[in-house]
């Protein structure tokens, strides 16, 4: 099971960074390069504990559609979403968001399996994780783009 773990330091509010991780629209501008839409569940706003989301975006060239649903929640700090349909056997992903001094440390958990047995780790291997890793890496740039400036403004009404 790859994972992947990723630490951003963001000059912005805790709350401000776990707002904007659990933003559908956010996630919706982090993603256009995939032309990732929210088609079923919450498909604007912020996403709460139970709640679930499927998107369907082009992946390695193959449209798929994901649903996920968000497993854990405790606000500000943490929250978790996992796999309920998808092309994964599963991922779970988990969210941190630490204070240090006026800076937001947010961590990224995101743990998977590959379809395919053998195939699959192969595939991961090649180039999925790293593929994985780049996508979370840009969503997390978008975040922290947002949250310090004031188009935070823009997708949470505070």
């Amino acid at each position: 099971m790859p994972k992947i773990k990723i630490c951003t330091e963001i000059n912005a509010k805790k709350t401000i960074v776990f707002d904007l991780s659990r933003s559908i629209d956010l996630h919706k501008i982090s993603t256009e390069h995939t032309n990732e839409e929210a088609i079923a569940g919450v498909t604007s706003g912020l996403i709460n504990l139970n709640e679930t989301v499927t998107w369907r975006a082009k992946h390695i060239g193959i449209y798929q559609n994901l649903t996920t649903k968000i497993t854990q929640f405790n606000y500000p700090n943490s929250f978790t979403d996992e796999m309920v349909k998808g092309a994964f056997k599963s991922f779970k992903h988990q969210h941190y968001f630490e204070d240090k001094g006026n800076i937001t440390v947010m961590i990224d958990k995101f743990d998977y399996t590959s379809p395919l047995g053998f195939l699959g780790r192969i595939a991961d291997f090649l180039f999925l994780k790293k593929y994985m890793f780049n996508l979370l890496s840009k969503r997390n740039s978008t975040i922290k783009e947002f949250a310090e400036s004031d188009k935070w403004k823009i997708i949470i009404q505070k």
